[in-house]
């Protein structure tokens, strides 16, 4: 009688950290992308890369633009989540979940994926192009645990507080 209830209660603190998860991943999701208008305005950025952002989230969906890419540097360092050498700051990086949600164990992660994703990606001259690649990464990593937020409610959620 109580191996049932024990694997209901794991199962449910299971589906709760993933639920937790992706609540965490919209929040900083859509901060994130607070600042997208700034950096189009700065680097004078084709409206193009709306789309890619808009589309972010969607499993199938990889984005290829460069420009999206310098969009993704604009914006990362003014959140100070990239150092002075263009490398990932994990001190600010995990302060930024942990200000969006995530506890110490979900920001380490987060960041641990991010790096990794850095890691591995193709070396390329481009900057805006290595972080596409930085990018899609830590998207596929980020759908594999099950926490990716949906775009619908993360653009309903942008449009709402317009």
């Amino acid at each position: 009688m109580w191996k049932p209830l024990m694997l209901m209660i794991v199962y449910l603190a299971m589906s709760t950290r993933v639920e937790s998860s992706a609540d965490v991943m919209k929040t900083m999701s859509i901060n994130f992308s607070k600042a997208i208008d700034t950096c189009k305005k700065e680097m004078d950025l084709p409206d193009s890369i709306d789309v890619d952002f808009k589309n972010f989230w969607k499993e199938d969906y990889e984005v290829t633009n460069r420009f999206t890419g310098c969009a993704i540097i604009c914006l990362s360092a003014k959140l100070d989540l990239i150092s002075p050498d263009g490398t990932l700051h994990h001190g600010n990086t995990q302060e930024f979940a942990k200000k969006h949600g995530a506890d110490e164990n979900l920001a380490k992660q987060l960041t641990d994926i991010l790096h990794n994703c850095e890691k591995t990606a193709p070396p390329h001259d481009d900057n805006c192009i290595k972080v596409l690649g930085v990018a899609n990464c830590f998207k596929t990593e980020i759908h594999k645990l099950q926490w990716a937020p949906s775009m619908d409610v993360i653009v309903g959620e942008m449009l709402a507080e317009i």
